[in-house]
């Protein structure tokens, strides 16, 4: 059994998947979000579409960070995990303008005071207005915080998104097809419109992140920072503390290890608008490697077909810094975390072209990761130094 699964986590999110086996798959049922008729206006050329995330136990991070540190900042960046991970999934069906955001914050009072709370909500406002400059409009629509010191033993960041889209401009993968190339987009890095370096990690992976790397002195003087029932040889088993720091290149500063865990999800909202404005018709699928890792694209193939990745980004040295500390093989690694891209395009090698200089003007790296082939059956490839694994 993996480490992740002996946290109560799952990569794959089986039991969830399972449960809602059963319920309407909306319009488009290998798009990646859910889509419904318009019912809230009546028009039959748009489609109602709404989707729920948050930054997971990355907030966990975030409060060791804040009571070690005192610095209450780093809660913003948890307000941007929030919203990245549901406008980027929605980015992936191709909304890029016009949304709703409704934020859920559950805490304990007992520990999470109301310096914490102004954060979490006065820097969701930040990233929207920063993202107004580039076109990509979210109205807040304030949501809900409740003190339940009995449910969550920190705090639980979560929020809603709601949009209503042109059934045209759409992006729903059933276009996926042999002989498309896949357009791979760095997770890290310094975007142009980011301010730091980030790490690429995201908000996926994160209970599996912490524990691994950072030491037993968090257990012992937070033990409200994980489920007690846990057996203590996969709690906190690393060697590291927050304040630690690591060298990322030549060219920067050294970074502590909290910072680059604690690197807010990126957004690739501003690219993905210029890709919906100019490339629409060209992108044939787009998925967004949250949970699931490299693995992802697999629950949104519209048929048989066969998907190689053999050109994957070098790892950021946060993935490498995990692996060294849990000793989790190549498999688990590609299967839990994005590996050095979250944002991947199904298009055809012309575009992917005009993509990749488009990114690099925004500073984001990118590249033709791999590529679909006709297969029999649904099956993932990855080559790389590590070999090859098979999904």
């Amino acid at each position: 059994m993996s480490l992740y699964s002996q946290r109560g986590v799952s990569a794959q999110k089986e039991d969830v998947h399972a449960a809602i086996k059963k319920l309407d798959q909306g319009l488009y049922p290998y798009a990646f979000c859910k889509m419904y008729p318009d019912y809230l206006g009546g028009n039959s050329k748009v489609v109602n579409i709404s989707h729920s995330d948050g930054a997971g136990s990355k907030s966990i991070l975030a409060y060791l960070y804040w009571k070690e540190t005192g610095d209450v900042s780093v809660w913003k960046g948890i307000a941007q995990d929030a919203i990245a991970m549901n406008i980027d999934d929605m980015l992936c069906v191709g909304v890029y303008d016009n949304f709703l955001f409704s934020s859920t914050i559950d805490r304990n009072k007992a520990v999470i005071p109301a310096e914490v709370i102004d954060a979490l909500i006065n820097g969701t406002q930040d990233f929207f207005d920063k993202l107004k400059v580039h076109g990509v409009n979210i109205y807040y629509l304030g949501g809900e915080t409740a003190d339940v010191g009995d449910v969550v033993r920190t705090i639980a960041v979560n929020g809603t998104m709601t949009a209503r889209w042109p059934k045209s401009k759409l992006i729903t993968n059933e276009k996926i097809a042999p002989g498309d190339v896949i357009v791979g987009f760095s997770s890290s890095g310094i975007a142009s419109y980011e301010t730091e370096y980030n790490s690429g990690l995201g908000s996926n992976g994160l209970t599996s992140a912490r524990h691994d790397i950072l030491s037993k002195y968090y257990a012992e003087k937070y033990p409200e920072t994980y489920e007690p029932k846990l057996a203590k040889e996969v709690v906190y088993i690393g060697k590291s503390k927050l304040q630690d720091e690591i060298a990322i290149s030549y060219e920067l500063p050294l970074f502590n290890i909290g910072k680059l865990l604690l690197s807010p999800t990126r957004t690739y909202a501003p690219l993905m608008k210029i890709f919906m404005e100019r490339y629409f018709a060209d992108i044939n699928g787009a998925i967004h490697c949250s949970g699931g890792g490299q693995t992802k694209c697999m629950k949104y193939l519209p048929r048989n077909m066969r998907v190689i990745k053999d050109n994957l980004f070098d790892p950021p040295i946060i993935f490498k810094l995990i692996q060294q500390n849990s000793g989790a093989d190549h498999k688990e690694m590609y299967q839990v975390f994005n590996m050095g891209h979250r944002l991947e395009i199904f298009t055809n090698e012309n575009t992917a072209r005009k993509m990749i200089k488009v990114a690099k003007q925004f500073n984001i790296d990118a590249q033709v990761i791999g590529r679909v082939e006709s297969s029999a059956k649904k099956e993932l490839i990855l080559k790389g130094s590590f070999g090859e694994i098979r999904y």
